[in-house]
This record gives C-alpha cells, sequence and structure tokens, in this order.
C-alpha cells in the first residue's frame, strides 16, 4: 500500500523532500500557505554541500546560474573612500550564485505536474498519533477537512505552523542573535560601481551589503543589531532603515538603496533566529529545514540544509521501509552534525556582517584585506 506524506511548504526543503519521497515510492501531498508559487528572493552563494545535494535530486543542471565574471567588492568607507576588499561570496570552496528563486524554481522542475500541490492552505490542528497523523486543513474559501497521513512533514520556514502545533511556542526554539535583516533586489546597480561589482558600507552595528549577480538585479541586504528583535520585526521596514542608516548614507548609496526596496513586494524583513530543538521528530510528524534547525541567512547554508534535509529524509526512509520511526532517528542522525557545525559559529560570523563594536567594525576590515592578499597570492602561484 502507497505511504502518504503531507509536506508544508512550497519552499527548497518542502519540495526537496517530495522529490525525495516520491523517488522511494510514496505519495507526496504540498500544502502551501501563499496564493501561488514565489519566485525572485535573495542572492544564495550555493557552496559543495548544496550544488551536490541539487545533483543528488536531479535538478542542478537545470538550475540557473548568475556568477558575475571578474566580481570585485569594495568596503565603502563613510568619508567616501573605497578598498579593495575580499569577494564576500567566496569563502572555502567557490560556490554558485543563484537567486533563492532559481533553486526553487529548479526544484518545482521536479515536481510540476507530478504531484498534488495546493496554495492557500494551511494546517489547523494535528492529531499526531504511533501510526498516522491526521491534519485538519483551512483552504481560503472552502471549508476545513480533515485527512490522514503517514508521515507530515513540516517544512514551514523558521516560524513554523507544525513546529507550533506539534512542538510548542517559537520562544522555546528560538535563539536571537540580536539583529534584523531586510534583503531584496535592487532596480539599478549602484551608481559609480561597475556591474558584478559588490560593495558593503558599514559601521558598528549597522552595514549594507550588496551582491552582485549575472543578468539579474544585485541583492541589498541591510543588517543591523538591536536589543529587541522580536519588537523590531513588527515595525515598517522602510522608515526604521531610512532612521537606522541615515548617518551612513555615503553618496547617496543608502537613500537610492531604500527607494528600491519602496518599489519592490519581493523583499525579506525579519530577525535573525537561530533554531534549536532537542529532537526533529515526534510520532509521525518530522521537521526539517528552517522549521528545525534555521542556522541563519549568516551561515551561508540554509538553502544547502534545506536540500540536504529533504534528500536525506528520502534516503533514510528507502533504508528503513517498515519502520519510519527508525528512518527519522537516521535522518537525525546524519543531519546533526551538519546542523550542528554551521550554526556553532553564527554569533562570531555575524560580527563579519554587522559589526557590533569599533573593535569588530575594524577587525572585520583587517580579515576582508589579508584574505584579498591571500588569494592573490595563491592565484599568482597557480599560474
Amino acid at each position: 500500500m502507497t505511504q502518504r506524506a503531507l509536506i508544508v511548504g512550497l519552499g527548497i526543503g518542502g519540495m526537496s523532500a517530495a522529490i525525495a519521497l516520491k523517488r522511494q515510492g510514496w505519495t507526496p501531498v504540498i500544502i502551501e500557505r501563499a496564493p501561488e508559487r514565489r519566485k525572485g528572493g535573495y542572492f544564495i552563494g550555493l557552496r559543495d554541500e548544496g550544488k551536490n545535494a541539487a545533483a543528488a535530486l536531479g535538478v542542478l543542471d537545470v538550475m540557473e546560474k548568475r556568477t558575475p565574471e571578474n566580481i570585485r567588492f569594495w568596503d565603502v568607507r563613510k568619508d567616501g573612500t573605497r578598498r579593495r576588499i575580499a569577494d564576500l561570496t567566496q569563502e572555502t570552496n567557490a560556490p554558485i550564485a543563484v537567486l533563492r528563486g532559481d533553486i526553487e524554481e529548479a526544484l518545482w522542475s521536479g515536481i510540476e505536474g507530478k504531484l498534488n500541490v495546493r496554495f492557500s492552505t494551511v494546517p489547523v490542528a494535528i492529531v499526531n498519533g504511533a501510526m498516522q497523523a491526521q491534519v485538519t486543513l483551512r483552504t481560503e474559501g472552502s471549508e476545513e477537512t480533515t485527512e490522514t497521513y503517514d508521515l507530515v512533514i513540516g517544512a514551514d520556514g523558521v516560524r513554523s505552523t507544525v513546529r507550533r502545533l506539534v512542538f510548542g511556542p517559537d520562544k522555546a526554539f528560538f535563539h536571537s542573535i540580536g539583529t534584523m535583516l531586510c534583503a531584496f533586489p535592487l532596480a539599478q546597480p549602484v551608481e559609480g560601481f561597475r556591474t558584478g561589482d559588490g560593495l558593503m558600507v558599514a559601521d558598528v552595528r549597522h552595514t549594507l551589503t550588496v551582491f552582485p549577480l549575472e543578468g539579474r538585479p544585485s541583492t541589498a541586504l541591510f543588517s543591523y543589531r538591536t536589543g529587541n528583535p522580536e519588537r523590531a520585526s513588527r515595525k515598517d521596514p522602510l522608515p526604521t532603515l531610512r532612521q537606522i542608516f541615515a548617518d551612513l548614507d555615503v553618496d547617496g548609496i543608502i537613500s537610492k538603496a531604500l527607494e528600491d526596496l519602496e518599489a519592490t513586494d519581493d523583499f525579506l524583513f525579519d530577525s535573525v533566529q537561530m533554531v534549536k530543538m532537542p529532537r526533529w521528530s515526534k510520532d509521525r510528524v518530522v521537521l526539517l529545514g528552517d522549521s528545525a534547525w534555521c542556522p541563519t541567512l549568516y551561515s551561508g547554508m540554509g538553502a544547502s540544509a534545506g536540500m540536504m534535509g529533504g534528500q536525506a529524509l528520502g534516503e533514510a526512509l528507502a533504508a528503513c521501509p517498515r519502520d519510519i520511526d527508525g528512518a527519522l532517528q537516521m535522518f537525525e542522525a546524519w543531519m546533526r552534525p551538519f546542523v550542528r557545525k554551521h550554526q556553532r559559529f553564527i554569533a562570531l560570523r555575524s560580527q563579519l556582517f554587522v559589526p557590533s563594536n569599533r573593535v569588530a567594525l575594524w577587525g572585520r576590515r583587517i580579515l576582508w584585506q589579508i584574505l584579498l592578499r591571500s588569494r592573490k597570492y595563491l592565484s599568482r602561484k597557480r599560474a
């Protein structure tokens, strides 16, 4: 008898799980709160782990790649001077630059027309049992229905409804970094910089970083520190950012970027929260992606972990076809070391994006200079 899985969330983790489970003979059903599939989104640097997961899911070759040639990054100072720094998209290996929507578009190509996807639908109650879970669903414009599944997968993001219904309130699992972020596409290149240039305008406690993309507008990432991120996340981002960044408007870079924010609906504005849980599963409900372990944008691994999680869950269910409990334990055993590794230094990594004091600001600048020189040296040596 075919086993059915309800996947809550049509994002990277949810679609990855759908592809992986369908391969193992499951019948996935995906529900999504939004009325239609989201597109666009912000810059992501997909490193080896993400590339390998995308390849295993069969979507790497169809994914749009947007890595600019001859990329340059600049540190723009408050006095208007600029210094070349290391490419912020490069770390231990060479990533490919993509939009979040590019990953989702590639994953969508693997499920479109192949399984049941319901938009404007949310879970409102879950009765979790040892063998199955009963889920009450609400679809806009329809009456509530109750359906039974062999597995419910919560892949509905950092503020997961599934996690709240089954495991407890957000505050039990949130670990705040004390920062806010706002990411959105710029309408045009930053004046005074060439296409393909990235830049960082930084001061203590607030920073704008611009990540370039080939063939698409650059992503602007505003980030700032605050004592109450949850309260800040309920504010209107435009006047908030104008006030906080008023003293950092070098050559009008900040004000022009915020004009683009005012003109778009494609933006993310939220507090930065890690999610830490002692277990990601309970009976017939399992969480993956940001719902389970959000490593934050500062890790550079959120999208990769979502694809890895979906693929790992499918492999675990294949390894234990008649033992879902055993498969969920195996899934956790595979994923936890990776998640732990990339959550461990998030507070430190946040200093590279948003220095909390003057020492951290200058330390960050020195580090980027050292990395730039070392990469130039290695390039000459290889040549």
